[in-house]
Order: C-alpha cells, then structure tokens, then sequence
C-alpha cells in the first residue's frame, strides 16, 4: 500500500501535465482551423468557387457555339507555329490535370489526418491509478469536431472524379490532335522533298535535252546515220522523259495524300474539340457549384446561431 501511494504520488503530476499539454495543443488546433469558419477561408473558398462556376457556365456557353462553326473558313493547314501551340496547350491541361488531382487529395488528406488526430486525443488516458486528477476533463465532442466530420463527408460527396475525368480526356483529345498534326507535318515534309527532286529531275532533263537535241542538227555525220541510231536516241529521250513524268506523278500523289491528311485533321480536330469541351466545362462548372456549396454548408456548420437567426427571419 505504501509502494502503491508513492506511486500515485509519483504519477499524479505525470497525469496532469499530460492533460495540459494536450489541452494546450486542442486549443491551438482549434485556434488554427477556427478562422476558416470565422472570417476566413470557409467564406472565401464559397465565394471563389462560386466565381469560378460562373466562369465555367460561361465557357459552356462559348464552346455550344463550336457547332456553328463553318470549317471551309478554317486554316488549311497546320503551321509549325500552330503545331508547337498545340504541344504547348497539351502539356498545360496534363499539368492541369495533376494540379487537380493533388488539391482535391491534399485536402482530403489534411482533413482526414485533423479527424484522426482529435480521435486519439478525444480517448481518455487509461490508467490503472485512480488518482483524481486537477486539470479539468476534456470535452468529448468539441465544437470543431462537428466541423471536421462534416468536411470529411461533404469532400467525399464531390464530383471530383467526374472533372478529373473530363480534364484527362481533354488531354487525350489534344493528344491525338498533335498525332494527327505530326502526320500532317510530314507529309507535307514529304510533298516539298518531291517537289524539289522533281525541280531537280526537271533541270537534268532540260539540260540534257539541250545538249540532245543540238547533237542531232542536220550534219553530213547524222543525215549518213542509220535509222537505227536515230530511233535509239528518241527512246533515250523517252527514258529521261519518263523519270521526268514519275517525278510528277510522285508529287501529285503526295500532295494530294497531304490535302487529304489535313482536311481529316480539321475535320477531326473540330469533332473532338464539339464533344470533349462542353463536357469539360460542364463538370468543371458542377464541380464549382458543388464546392461553393460545400464551403457554404460548412459556414453554417461553424456559425448554428447564424443560421438559426437567418431562419427566424425568413
């Protein structure tokens, strides 16, 4: 018995200097996410959030015009300038898509490790010493308890999914469009190789045709020439003629490949671009509403006696 009061002795300051410490760090905690509900974020995340949703309502709006859009009027081809964009529009909606996906689970994360934090700290210390202790009890269900369990719940209940569906298939549409530009740049790179080998080709046969046709000027030489020679040298003529009109012939199918290739990419690209946008905007525009009205839910969770005063007036 003696050991057993020395050891309540002992422990008792133990004991309560743990309940203050823990007290001490409750009460920062609650100090710390307190002025999201007062007067900071909660407010200005429901007011930026509904922003942003009329933002995208009016973006919306915008791309339902893409269907009226005539594409004869369109680009006949695709600059390196406009291909680089392209790249460039590309790599912002994948970062886009990353940024995304970290704030939701970030958040997620944040107020889920809030929630287990005040979990552990809302159990009693079990101890087999029954000595009363002097630091007051700790409350069980602290106001910012509510708080935290509701913001855990609404986060769940966001379309997050849904945006981050639509912004990873927008990325997959730009994909495909800079694909489809790649081949239509190549082909071009191909139609000008031909172009310049025809040139090429072309300049051989003119200067060989000169230098031809003034060895066959009437001469004692040629007039005694064997009807043989002369018509091997038409089928030299013929020869040359024929890498001439191949050459022509491989240009006209390649730019007509290229032509075809670049009405596909806009044809294509203006397709995609009809489906993917309005979808994108839309769950993005659902997912400001739902957020704005999360934030809102959560103002009233942190302030019941405004609310309560709002609905005695209504």
């Amino acid at each position: 018995m003696k050991q057993r009061r020395e050891a309540n002795t002992c422990f008792s300051p133990i004991r309560s200097a743990e309940h203050r410490v823990v007290n001490f760090v409750m009460r920062l905690m609650i100090n710390s996410v307190k002025p999201l509900s007062n007067y900071g974020s909660l407010p200005s995340m429901a007011k930026m959030w509904d922003t942003m949703q009329g933002y995208h309502e009016m973006q919306l709006k915008i791309t339902a015009g893409l269907r009226l859009i005539d594409i004869s009027q369109a680009a006949k081809e695709t600059t390196d300038e406009h291909h680089e964009r392209t790249i460039q529009l590309w790599a912002v909606v994948q970062e886009w898509h990353t940024q995304f996906d970290k704030m939701v689970s970030h958040q997620k994360e944040y107020i889920r490790a809030l929630n287990s934090w005040l979990k552990l700290n809302l159990i009693p210390i079990e101890s087999s010493l029954k000595e009363k202790v002097s630091s007051p009890p700790r409350p069980q269900n602290p106001p910012i308890q509510t708080l935290l369990l509701a913001w855990h719940d609404l986060l769940d209940k966001l379309p997050d999914e849904h945006a981050k569906s639509a912004i990873y298939n927008f990325a997959a549409v730009l994909h495909t469009i800079v694909q489809q530009q790649d081949d239509e740049l190549g082909y071009k790179a191909k139609m000008e190789e031909s172009r310049r080998s025809l040139e090429r080709k072309q300049r051989q046969y003119n200067k060989w045709l000169s230098e031809y046709l003034n060895k066959k000027t009437p001469s004692e030489e040629t007039e005694s020439a064997s009807i043989d020679d002369r018509v091997h040298k038409d089928e030299l003529m013929v020869e040359r003629e024929f890498v001439v009109e191949n050459a022509k012939k491989k240009l006209e199918d390649d730019t007509e490949t290229w032509q075809r290739q670049c009405i596909q990419v806009r044809e294509k690209s203006l397709t995609n671009l009809k489906t993917r946008l309005p979808e994108l905007f839309r769950a993005l525009s659902d997912f400001g509403l739902a957020s704005s009205e999360m934030y809102n839910n959560l103002r009233a969770i942190s302030h019941p006696q405004n609310q309560k005063r709002k609905e005695t007036i209504s």
